[in-house]
């Protein structure tokens, strides 16, 4: 995003917020952010990134008089009307209608519901299509008349984009260009999807698995993109939906069988067959199959970028793994930051050994994909650099052969290790090198993976050549001493417990038992000499006089490059605790007992965006109002002709108030880097 150059006071003295006020994108007026305005606001966000409708032509709160069928006036409004290009804002020149409503309302009210409202009002204004929403669900209608006027209103799948028909819906099928996802629009869908399992198809369990098998498929069907066109195969889209095809037995089998036929195949294919087991099924029914196909299928994937992709999957992450494995992960901007103060690049050999469902792994592919994109394409506009980061031919290949060898992430949970190759397929592969093991235990355990970590990387360093800067005291096949970085956030509190077998084997066991004290000197064993970490722990370790030896050893063993004080709602409301971020360089022999003196980054971050609730807070001025930031918004996206469209809105916006992003950028600049 580019920033105008605006006096702060004089914006202020123009727009003062409450606290439960935004700023209308469409009108620039204040409004109360009740739950109905939040989803409009998505929605018109929405209209204009993702079905390229310009904001000029969209009228919210539009209302107009009409003459019901006993011919009495009557008054009616529409929460976003969209018009024709240019056209006067007249109810004959509406070409799309977007009614809004908060989530009490149900979608077969009589006074709020679908045939209430979206069919009343696209009979009254002649408009032929329509979205109704309350944000948990979603109807799309089409106004039908035949030849001799009867009228008739039929439920579709997604109604057409800017300049499309519904017979470009109808015709293209198979060949249709999904959309690129705008803003939150994938966390309201794989919600949306998730809550329909839950709650038709009687998946109370294992909702969360069946749409990630779904979304597999429709992820395995856009990579086809990539591998038939390296084969001399011409593409169709298979995992696809036709505007009116769920709405009968037939249609729903019709899609149902096209769907798990891709889900056959891709539990074969050399990419993702090391992800399932094999022997696992499409379990829900037609109907449900359809429902979910015809959610997800008008988004592509691939173009999504890796943070809207990896917000969505984690919100449904954390509503499922955390809730029945008691797991918290890390939250993203502190992701962020870590990795933007390592700047791993694509010769980096990277490690979480507790990694969860891939966070770090996923911010780490991200970050190098970037670098890699900057490099083919130095010219292009960030916008443009977003986009082809995630769709053009030539990073794709370069980020897989890296990914595929060089991020690595172990987990002593078979179902977190699953969740972490399903992310990072979604964020671009890479998702080989996830195995299921105990990190504290290495080399030893019975966990399935052991025995296939050493022969991974072998061949990460074979592949790298790079074995001469690995440490010579490590065997050849063994992990340690093999990893350029290391990113963890490892399970501490005094209820982790750690077997006695496993303590033993650690130094540092002589003054600290906890799982967060002896992943320090793991981590060490995992870096070569010279190779960097960055890992959450709790200030207990870096504070308390007990854990003073601990803290001699850490010296004696790193250098410190870098400490962020963290504030207790780092991590809230999932737990409480004080951390610190620290970024340790593993020493060299020579340095090993040296007299040092040396410069440390130090930060302490007191806000993080968040309130101990969980709430966003955002930046304020001296006087407690929030501060408003005109904004240039760009994105690109590829059209249904596939041409990469650059396009742009100025909107004001908040910002969180979080110390995070400044103090890396601080740092880099510090640094050079």
């Amino acid at each position: 995003m580019a920033n105008f150059d605006i006096d702060k006071k004089q914006l202020q003295d123009e727009v003062v917020l409450d606290d439960n006020q935004l700023v209308c994108v469409l009108t620039n007026s204040i409004k109360t952010a009740t739950e109905k305005e939040l989803l409009l606001q998505s929605i018109i966000n929405q209209m204009d990134e993702e079905y390229e409708f310009n904001l000029s032509d969209m009228k919210r709160d539009y209302s107009f008089s009409y003459e019901d069928d006993e011919g009495k006036k009557k008054r009616m409004t529409i929460d976003l009307a969209i018009f024709r290009h240019e056209a006067e804002k007249e109810p004959e020149n509406i070409e799309r209608i977007c009614i809004v409503f908060d989530s009490k309302a149900k979608e077969s009210d009589k006074k709020k519901g679908v045939e209430a409202t979206l069919h009343k009002a696209l009979q009254a204004t002649g408009c032929d299509f329509g979205m109704w929403t309350n944000g948990d669900k979603q109807f799309f209608a089409y106004r039908k008349e035949d030849e001799i006027g009867n009228e008739r209103i039929e439920d579709i799948s997604d109604f057409p984009g800017c300049d499309e028909t519904i017979e470009n819906l109808e015709n293209m099928g198979d060949r249709a260009q999904p959309r690129k996802a705008a803003n939150d629009t994938l966390i309201r869908t794989f919600k949306r999807c998730h809550d329909y399992l839950y709650g038709n198809e009687g998946r109370k369990k294992d909702a969360f698995w069946e749409l990630l098998n779904l979304i597999f498929c429709k992820i395995f069907d856009e990579k086809r993109r990539f591998t038939d066109a390296e084969k001399g195969f011409s593409y169709r889209r298979q995992f696809w939906v036709g505007v009116t095809e769920q709405n009968t037995p037939e249609g729903q089998a019709t899609v149902a069988k096209r769907i798990k036929d891709i889900f056959e195949r891709l539990k074969k294919d050399d990419l993702f067959k090391t992800v399932f087991d094999g022997n696992e099924q499409i379990s829900l029914s037609d109907r449900g199959v359809a429902y979910v196909a015809s959610q997800i299928a008008k988004y592509s994937f691939l173009d999504a970028t890796v943070d809207v992709k990896g917000t969505a999957y984690e919100t449904i992450v954390s509503n499922t793994l955390k809730q029945e494995a008691g797991q918290f992960f890390t939250p993203r901007n502190i992701i962020k930051c870590m990795v933007e103060i390592m700047n791993p690049n694509q010769h980096c050999r990277v490690l979480d050994p507790a990694c969860g469902s891939g966070g770090f792994l996923v911010m780490v592919l991200d970050h190098v994909r970037r670098q890699i994109t900057r490099n083919i394409y130095a010219d292009r506009s960030e916008a443009e650099i977003d986009a082809l980061s995630n769709t053009d031919e030539t990073v794709n290949k370069i980020v897989r052969q890296y990914a595929e060898s060089m991020i690595f992430g172990f987990d002593f949970d078979p179902d977190l290790k699953k969740a972490a190759k399903m992310n990072m397929v979604m964020a671009g592969d890479g998702h080989s090198n996830i195995f299921n093991i105990n990190s504290l235990e290495y080399p030893f355990g019975s966990l399935p993976d052991l025995e296939r970590i050493n022969e991974a990387v072998s061949t990460s360093v074979g592949h790298r050549g790079d074995y001469a800067t690995c440490d010579e005291h490590a065997a050849k096949d063994s992990a340690f001493g093999k990893f350029d970085m290391i990113f963890t956030n490892p399970p501490f509190g005094s209820k982790v417990e750690v077997a006695q077998g496993i303590v033993e084997h650690y130094d540092l066991s002589a003054w600290i038992k906890s799982p967060e004290g002896l992943f320090i000197e793991q981590c060490y064993n995992f870096l070569k000499p010279g190779g960097k970490m960055a890992i959450v722990l709790p200030d207990g370790i870096l504070s308390n006089p007990n854990t003073e030896k601990v803290r001699e050893w850490i010296l004696s063993k790193f250098k410190l490059i870098a400490s962020i004080d963290l504030p207790v709602e780092a991590f809230l409301p999932q737990v409480g605790v004080q951390a610190s971020l620290l970024f340790l360089q593993k020493k060299i022999g020579i340095e090993l007992g040296q007299k040092e003196d040396y410069e440390v980054f130090m930060a302490i971050a007191e806000k993080v965006g968040k309130d101990r609730r969980g709430n966003p807070i955002y930046k304020r001025d001296d006087d407690g109002a929030e501060i408003l930031y005109p904004t240039k918004k760009e994105w690109a996206a590829r059209n249904r002709h596939g041409e990469l469209i650059t396009r742009s809105r100025v909107e004001r916006v908040r910002r969180l108030d979080d110390d995070l992003p400044e103090i890396s950028e601080e740092y880099k600049k510090i640094m050079g880097i």
